[in-house]
């Protein structure tokens, strides 16, 4: 079963246990299984501990085993936005990704990205644009015109939305 934007909304129940692949253009960047937290056919919340084999440092935060990411997906909309706490529970921030909406296909969930991200801290500070860089490199702009002034509207939302530090989202 495959549903997405503007087909009728397939929803999962919570304790689900559903994968989560990300795709990068023709290729799955990574897979990894979520439980089911809420789902109401346009808006589902995973959660899921860091799907990374090590320890990943970008610089502005440090992702590590014990991690846990609570991530809100949606099929309207083009991106999607992961709260990331440490094994205390402490909140580290938010990641977010640009993206296509997200596709349920069977008992997985396939989202693909466009390379634009946010990171928005939680001690306050100011969110951080990331990849613009490999956004430009990717050709979207050339190859699918309206995809990409869709990605840099979602990242412009994104950053609105970071204001409240994701009040909004629930």
């Amino acid at each position: 079963m495959e549903t997405g934007a503007g087909q009728p909304p397939m929803s999962w129940a919570p304790g689900d246990r559903i994968e989560v692949r990300l795709r990068k253009e023709d290729r799955e960047k990574i897979s990894y299984t979520a439980d089911v937290l809420s789902d109401d056919g346009d808006h589902l919340v995973v959660r899921a501990p860091w799907a990374g084999t090590a320890a990943r440092d970008f610089g502005f935060v440090r992702f590590e085993q014990g991690d846990v990411f609570t991530e809100h997906y949606w099929r309207d909309r083009w991106y999607s936005v992961k709260e990331v706490r440490d094994a205390a529970g402490v909140l580290k921030g938010w990641y977010c990704d640009v993206a296509r909406p997200a596709v349920a296909r069977g008992a997985a969930l396939e989202v693909a990205d466009l390379d634009l991200d946010l990171w928005v801290p939680a001690d306050g500070g100011a969110p951080l644009r990331l990849d613009e860089d490999e956004f430009l490199d990717s050709g979207l702009t050339e190859r699918d015109p309206a995809a990409a002034a869709q990605a840099r509207a979602a990242l412009d939302e994104l950053e609105r939305l970071a204001a409240d530090r994701f009040a909004a989202i629930g």
